[in-house]
């Protein structure tokens, strides 16, 4: 399924939406997947929509460690036990790790079916759910195995923002933040000056819109990651292999906090290896510290980290390849840095 075909809507009237949807998408039945969290907080808000009168709800452990064999397992059971076809119809209802795990359930179910994403967290609604990625983590490493496909419909509803605490409210804005540093300086500004103070909710909803854009666009172009996309990687190989390393160690860490952590180490590569400004790079180091504090990690962990970015999808022959900025904006694909360059990195991340 290509990218053009993915329509996102912000929703004004949730139903309304999902109804319009489900209309486009023929299907004999219909499926809802939740985690523990978001059957309790946000099954709720749509179980009474006529439209969804005798849909089967499909239930698995919430947290980014439940995004694994086990969990995609337990959904397609749940779809063969209740009878599902390849025209049945999946909706994702849920952070990243569900719509990621939903979406790859869906596409490998007799070869495929449909499904829409309503992302219900921040980071979902910025990312996860945008741009076809699916699929789950596997012998330790993030995203081991997935494919690309879109869901035909995301559906935004910032009402679900409501639900979360201020952690994972700071898990999505990581990937806000790194939108505007791929993008432009006004919205890197806007964003690195927020106080997460009264009305964060409808500033967070008034830059959502922009903020998918980013992404939209980049996919658009880039549907599976062979140039341009990989500008949304920025932040990721340092993140994804923090990431992981806290999960080895059973200490998970919220996907956004990982990513902010990257953004600091990446930023700090592009300012050594292309001039990215000191004063952009410091500016957004405090935010970053000052909101998210530094990963727990120390310079024995440092061999560990090298190997598992060596596992990122974006090498080649072995080699760490990284998105880096010569400027807010300035994206420089396909960039490689050395095992010392990466230690000094983390030693600034580390130490400011």
């Amino acid at each position: 399924m290509s990218a053009e075909s993915q329509r996102i809507i912000i929703a004004e009237n949730l139903e309304r939406e999902l109804v319009m949807a489900m209309a486009v998408m023929e299907h004999d039945k219909v499926f809802v997947l939740t985690d523990e969290t978001t059957r309790e907080k946000c099954w709720p808000v749509i179980k009474d929509y006529r439209c969804l009168k005798g849909a089967i709800v499909i239930t698995i452990p919430a947290g980014d460690e439940a995004k694994n064999l086990e969990s995609l397992t337990k959904v397609w059971t749940g779809l063969q036990e209740g009878g599902a076809t390849r025209h049945s119809l999946l909706i994702n209802l849920g952070g990243g790790m569900i719509t990621d795990l939903g979406g790859f359930a869906a596409s490998t179910f007799k070869r495929g079916m449909g499904f829409i994403n309503i992302p219900t967290t921040l980071l979902s609604m910025t990312d996860a759910s945008v741009g076809g990625k699916t699929g789950i983590n596997f012998g330790g490493l993030k995203n081991e195995i997935g494919v690309f496909n879109d869901s035909k419909f995301v559906i935004l509803d910032t009402r679900f923002l409501k639900t979360l605490d201020h952690a994972n409210i700071l898990s999505g804005y990581a990937e806000m933040l790194k939108h505007a540093l791929i993008s432009d300086q006004e919205t890197w500004v806007q964003l690195i000056t927020e106080d997460f103070g009264d009305g964060l909710e409808q500033r967070l909803s008034e830059r959502l819109g922009s903020n998918v854009e980013v992404k939209e666009r980049i996919v658009n172009v880039d549907p599976h990651e062979k140039a341009i996309r990989k500008a949304l990687n920025f932040g990721h190989t340092v993140g994804h292999a923090i990431e992981a390393l806290a999960l080895r160690k059973n200490k998970p860490m919220l996907h956004g906090y990982a990513v902010a952590f990257g953004i600091v180490a990446e930023l700090y590569l592009s300012s050594t290896k292309l001039n990215f400004p000191t004063v952009e790079l410091r500016n957004t180091s405090k935010f970053i510290r000052e909101n998210y504090g530094v990963p727990a990690i120390t310079c024995d962990d440092y061999d560990e980290l090298f190997e598992l970015m060596t596992h990122d999808k974006k090498n080649t022959a072995g080699i760490v390849n990284f998105t880096l900025l010569a400027e807010i904006g300035g994206i420089r694909i396909n960039q490689t840095a050395t095992k010392e360059e990466i230690f000094e990195a983390l030693d600034f991340l580390r130490e400011g």
